[in-house]
């Protein structure tokens, strides 16, 4: 004997069902922003990195890191260090200290002209690993 259920279930798989295809207009480059100015995004906060080098290691040699351990990097001391912002490399400078903490001081900013695009993610973000 079939429970309810399982015969309200046969008689709505027995119904057809008639589905539309949806309707887009096509998108239009309307250029300019609508008239939006840039003071709207001025104030949010992006991640910054400075990277003072990188370098390859073996999984046991990774293992065998302690307290101590020295890991030497792909630049030389006294290179400039590159700085990145949502990973696209925005500037290169040297290493400096500001109230006991380590800084950056900019020698070199990368194309200067596309830095909004690149931050707002609309350019190809730098593959750090191969371009030195």
């Amino acid at each position: 004997m079939a429970a309810k259920g399982d015969e309200v279930d046969k008689e709505q798989n027995d119904q057809s069902v008639e589905a539309k295809a949806a309707g887009f207009s096509e998108l239009t480059d309307e250029g300019g922003g609508g008239g939006l100015s840039l003071d709207l995004v001025l104030d949010i906060s992006m991640p910054v990195t400075a990277e003072l080098g990188r370098t390859t290691m073996t999984i046991h040699e990774l293992l065998q890191l302690g307290t101590g351990s020295v890991v030497e990097l792909d630049r030389s001391a006294g290179e400039a260090v590159d700085l990145y912002v949502r990973d696209v490399r925005f500037a290169r400078g040297e290493v400096v200290v500001v109230d006991n903490n380590f800084g950056l001081r900019i020698t070199e900013v990368m194309n200067p002209g596309g830095r909004i695009r690149g931050l707002g993610g609309t350019e190809q973000k730098v593959d750090k690993t191969n371009e030195r």
